[in-house]
């Protein structure tokens, strides 16, 4: 089995910044792949930002500019640094893990930002 655990969710005010961690631990072959998507209420789950074992990443054009993803490989973790927030980035985010056989989501950390 393997457990996410997603922190580093709350509420900010626009313009403010947010810093998520996930966690990954249990049984973990070769991760190929950890990232964050996001789903508010009422729209579909979506890509934030994804990065792979050997470090390249990819944004949602939402995302560009103003978050960066990074992973701890060695503590098979992956951050989401998210700057100037907007009340649009308001969501429930959830971690995902690829290896190459599976994947697996996190619970989620709620993202909420507003005056």
């Amino acid at each position: 089995q393997v457990q996410l655990v997603e922190s580093g969710g709350g509420l900010v005010q626009p313009g403010g910044s947010l810093r998520l961690s996930c966690a990954a631990s249990g049984s973990i072959s070769s991760i190929s792949a950890m990232g964050w998507f996001r789903q508010a209420p009422g729209k579909q789950r979506e890509l934030v930002a994804i990065i792979t074992s050997s470090g390249m990443t990819n944004y949602a054009d939402s995302a560009k500019g103003r978050f960066t993803i990074s992973r701890d490989n060695a503590k098979n973790t992956v951050f989401l640094q998210m700057n100037s927030l907007k009340p649009e980035d308001t969501a429930v985010y959830y971690c995902k893990l690829h290896t190459m056989m599976e994947y697996y989501w996190g619970k989620g950390t709620l993202v909420t930002v507003s005056s």
